[in-house]
């Protein structure tokens, strides 16, 4: 029964996950240009560093 509980916890904490991911703007629109402009240039990744630079600047 105690197995039970944890794999519906992990199957919950899941889906949570998946449904959060889901909420982040496409990247390149407009919208999350905008985000990123918002988030603090120290917490960006490379990635998003490039593709800033190559979506919302040129």
């Amino acid at each position: 029964m105690k197995m039970i509980k944890q794999l519906s916890l992990l199957m919950a904490m899941g889906v949570t996950v998946i449904s959060l991911q889901g909420c982040s703007p496409e990247v390149g629109t407009k919208a999350w240009c905008e985000e990123l402009k918002e988030k603090p240039k120290g917490d960006w990744t490379a990635n998003e560093a490039k593709d800033f630079a190559k979506s919302c600047i040129f």
